[in-house]
Parts: structure tokens; C-alpha cells; sequence
């Protein structure tokens, strides 16, 4: 198996990456969002920070 980054073979410290700089470069696309699985979108039905009535109140720090 070659290395899905750079195309040499892969060691198996770092399977199916040869080195950890390929195994990062990757984990860096991912990320980024450079790496997407095809499908529908979701729908977000809430702001970010807003609390739906469901949620528990939050608890004092």
C-alpha cells in the first residue's frame, strides 16, 4: 500500500500514511475542510449559543 499523500510506501508506525509529516498534512486537510462527504446538507434549526428549551439551564461556574 502507497501512501495517500505522497505516494511512498507506507510504514506501519504511521499506516496508510509513510511518515507522521504525511499523517498531519492530512489531519490538516481534514480540518480545514478541505476533505468533504458527499450528501445532503443539514439543516441548522438553532443560532450557535442559543439555548433550545430542551437543554438543562446551565450550571454556575
Amino acid at each position: 500500500m502507497s501512501c495517500p499523500i505522497c505516494g511512498r510506501p507506507a510504514d506501519e508506525k504511521y499506516r496508510p500514511f509513510c511518515s507522521r509529516r504525511c499523517a498531519d498534512i492530512d489531519l490538516g486537510r481534514w480540518l480545514k475542510g478541505d476533505y468533504v462527504i458527499p450528501g445532503t446538507a443539514l439543516e441548522e434549526d438553532d443560532e450557535i449559543g442559543e439555548q433550545r428549551p430542551e437543554d438543562p439551564p446551565p450550571r454556575p461556574h
